[in-house]
């Protein structure tokens, strides 16, 4: 009996950490993976990093990368540039992260 909520409780918290860690989102954000990035001044690159970074919940982020989106189409249609489609969900790994919080319940 013991032994098991022992090992729920190791494993609990690995999910935890493990979610955590995962939760920071991208190492680095680049033009290779960010969606308008040239036409982001340095400041605004550093700041929607951190933003990135700091999401905890799925909807908040994709909220936010919305409008970062249409912003950035905006920009290039004002510019007369054709801006890349993205390639991947950067805030899905929260989405995972939420569904371990879910589980663990």
């Amino acid at each position: 009996m013991r032994t098991r909520m022992n090992r729920r409780l190791i494993i609990t918290l690995l999910l935890f950490v493990a979610g955590a860690a995962h939760a920071r989102g991208p190492v680095r954000a680049s033009e290779g993976n960010t969606r308008g990035w040239q036409l982001m001044t340095p400041e605004e690159r550093i700041e929607h990093q951190a933003k990135i970074r700091g999401f905890t919940s799925y909807e908040a982020c994709r909220s936010y990368q919305v409008g970062h989106h249409q912003l950035m189409e905006e920009r290039a249609r004002q510019r007369g540039l054709a801006l890349p489609q993205g390639r991947r969900d950067i805030c899905e790994h929260l989405r995972t992260v939420e569904d371990s919080r879910q589980s663990a319940d």
